[in-house]
């Protein structure tokens, strides 16, 4: 090893799902949304004056903060952006826990927190889910530097109680709870209605699943008002320009059209209980989802072997070889012609 690698900041990296680029593909394995953006962010990118981008952004994301504080009902004050969840989640992560304790998240959740607590060198513990991937309260009221839980949590698409998210909350006052949302538009209700109530909760939400635009990269937290001039302050002196001028016009505009997200959500939840019935028939188990995705098992065919058949014909689900969950595929709802697909292939092979 040479003198200067003995002071690399060495992680082990998160492992983003799979980006094939097949013609004939069905894409279920990264919790995509299935259907396009809102209209008016086309119109948006067809319209937009080009000379714009030899200029810096507003460094504030002025025009996208209020739309979306306008949106879910809260003060601009009380809402920061940033590059996807995960920048924000990264942001609050290196702002907010700086502790000797230990962070606490769960044992099996968003794979990308042990990875944030290694690289700012944060010391963190990770209870056990149940046997069913339910939280236990209980792990969390006891001394930490922060808790970050994922609601629903991810992969299993398990929704914790938000009666049960407050008691960890009123619990952990000396703490700066991090309730990441990232799919909860899909069914299941929000924290947000507890920033009002406690000054250490930051509730974490994305524009990358529900309102389709991943691919722009826009995150959102929403807190008491001196969180979040913590966390500008961490930003200002770490970058000003989070946010380009396309994300910040398109954000605004998919902000805007509630009927496309409504409508478009809806979609998405009428297929996820129409395939929660079709995999109950061919054999499979799992937790009930109020994600965008189901975390399914077999009865009696590995995950492994389904997910490289499948992958075989270009259907692609996300699978991971860990402990407790490798016989587990976590399966991305996509449109009913994609997920009906899906099943024809499924059938055909478990019953061949």
């Amino acid at each position: 090893m040479k003198a200067w690698e003995q002071n690399v900041r060495k992680v082990v990296p998160y492992t983003p799902g799979e980006q094939p680029n097949q013609p004939d593909m069905i894409k279920l394995n990264t919790n995509e949304n299935p259907y396009p953006p809102a209209p008016g962010v086309e119109k948006i990118l067809r319209t937009m004056d080009i000379d714009r981008l030899r200029l810096y952004p507003d460094p504030t994301a002025g025009a996208l903060v209020d739309a979306v504080a306008e949106f879910y009902g809260v003060s601009k004050e009380q809402t920061f952006v940033g590059v996807g969840s995960d920048d924000v989640l990264a942001m609050c992560f290196l702002t907010f826990f700086n502790s000797d304790k230990p962070i606490l998240f769960p044992d099996i959740t968003y794979s990308f927190y042990d990875v944030w607590a290694d690289l700012f060198r944060i010391p963190f513990e990770t209870p056990a889910l149940d046997e069913s991937f339910h939280i236990k309260k209980e792990d969390y009221m006891k001394p930490n530097g922060g808790i970050v839980i994922a609601n629903p949590n991810a992969p299993t698409g398990v929704e914790m109680p938000l009666s049960e998210i407050e008691e960890i909350i009123k619990a952990n006052q000396d703490s700066v709870v991090i309730i990441d949302e990232a799919y909860v538009d899909f069914g299941a209700k929000s924290a947000l209605p507890l920033i009002e109530k406690y000054d250490n909760v930051l509730v974490v939400q994305t524009m990358s699943k529900s309102r389709s635009m991943a691919g722009m990269r826009i995150g959102m937290v929403f807190g008491n008002p001196v969180l979040i001039k913590y966390l500008n302050d961490v930003k200002y002196s770490f970058n000003s320009y989070t946010m380009n001028t396309t994300a910040i016009l398109t954000g605004v505009e998919a902000m805007k059209d509630v009927a496309y997200f409504n409508e478009t959500c809806k979609k998405i939840v009428e297929t996820r209980e129409w395939a929660k019935g079709e995999l109950t028939k061919l054999g499979f188990s799992f937790q009930d989802s109020k994600s965008n995705f189901i975390f399914a098992t077999h009865e009696s065919v590995p995950a492994e072997e389904l997910f490289k058949a499948l992958r075989e014909k270009h259907i692609y689900v996300r699978y991971w070889n860990k402990p407790r969950i490798s016989n587990h595929l976590r399966i991305t709802v996509g449109t009913r012609a994609e997920m009906e697909t899906f099943f024809a292939f499924l059938k055909n092979y478990l019953n061949k």
